[in-house]
């Protein structure tokens, strides 16, 4: 090091690139570049994070958004770890009944890593739509999920009412969401024309994550950095309403699912909220997949003599279905002797294809 007259490694990695330097002197300290353009800055939430590049005006309109939200957030630890234990165990005992296929047919809803359980109402959305977009949601008629559990208006509903978070009364509507680890749910607005405000939320199993003002991206599954990231104990309630529940896209990133969760959704429906049509068409339905037709089997019982019998072949049916005088057909012109010969075999013949048939009728 002492022969190239550098002492420093970094003064010899300068020399050996001298513009970088120049470039970067060229630049104002205010942060624009010879364009006078605003230079951008990258910033990264985590290493799981996708990398996005912000300018300083627009991260500054992300953090007055990110402070709109938490004006409308409430959130407050409220069941202890024993009492999280009983209602998990509850939850617990909805999933089981959900595998024994004992809930109404709109009740349960399955996707990958994130059953969903329907009570009091359930509405269509996702896929199930007819026609996708906001405002095309629609509760299911009355009596196609089943009611709520009474130890969900025991254990949970009464405990938020005696805390003052909601009114007695209010929940007609409550979603258990059970997720598995790497779990989500895409960015969404619960619908308007559907839900009341506020939102009120329990998670249970596990802390995770909700985020808003996401953008996801599919195949494979990629979510872009989020507005607000917003920390959820187990045990604790979310409370969204007006611009928090109303302006901005919430979600659950895969990311944020590290083991089982559970949250529980209490909600109220509007008076006016649409329902689907008692009289719709058959065409709107999902068509009904072919009943697949099982093979007839016999009743008589199998002989194990069977394999053995003298069997009547079909050279056999056939040879004893010819007639007789087509031998006197053919040969017409032969000698007496001759046709008195044949007509000797053909008797022999015939007498012995008798007795095979008399052999199989004692069988």
């Amino acid at each position: 090091m002492a022969a190239t007259g550098f002492s420093d490694l970094r003064d010899k990695l300068k020399s050996m690139t001298p513009h970088r330097e120049e470039t970067y002197k060229d630049k104002n300290v205010d942060g624009t570049n010879g364009s006078g353009k605003v230079r951008k800055r990258k910033f990264r939430e985590s290493d799981e994070d996708e990398v996005v590049e912000h300018s300083d005006e627009t991260r500054e309109s992300r953090e007055q958004e990110a402070r709109r939200v938490k004006i409308d957030i409430v959130q407050k630890g409220l069941f202890s770890l024993e009492e999280c234990a009983l209602i998990e165990d509850k939850i617990d005992e909805v999933v089981a009944i959900g595998e024994a296929g004992q809930y109404r047919e709109h009740t349960v809803d399955r996707a990958p890593l994130r059953n969903k359980y329907f009570f009091g109402e359930g509405y269509t959305y996702g896929a199930q739509l007819e026609k996708r977009g906001p405002g095309q949601e629609r509760l299911y008629r009355k009596g196609e999920v089943d009611d709520i559990p009474a130890w969900v208006d025991e254990l949970v509903i009464k405990r938020l009412v005696s805390d003052g978070i909601i009114p007695e009364g209010y929940v007609n509507s409550a979603v258990i969401n059970d997720y598995q680890p790497g779990g989500c749910i895409v960015s969404h607005v619960d619908p308007l024309h559907i839900f009341a405000r506020p939102i009120v939320s329990v998670s249970f199993f596990s802390d995770s994550a909700l985020s808003f003002g996401c953008r996801f991206q599919f195949k494979p599954i990629r979510v872009s950095e989020p507005v607000l990231v917003l920390p959820v104990t187990r045990g604790s309630v979310t409370v969204l309403s007006g611009y928090a529940a109303d302006e901005i896209t919430h979600c659950i990133r895969p990311q944020d699912i590290k083991e089982r969760r559970a949250v529980i959704i209490l909600r109220k429906t509007r008076p006016d909220a649409p329902r689907l049509d008692v009289d719709r068409t058959l065409s709107s339905l999902p068509p009904e997949r072919p009943i697949p037709l099982k093979a007839k089997r016999s009743r008589r019982r199998a002989d194990a003599d069977a394999a053995h019998r003298p069997r009547v072949l079909e050279m056999d049916k056939e040879e004893n279905q010819r007639p007789s005088h087509s031998h006197h057909r053919r040969h017409s012109s032969s000698s007496s002797e001759n046709y008195w010969r044949r007509g000797q075999e053909y008797d022999k013949h015939k007498e012995s294809s008798e007795r095979r048939k008399v052999k199989m009728r004692r069988h």
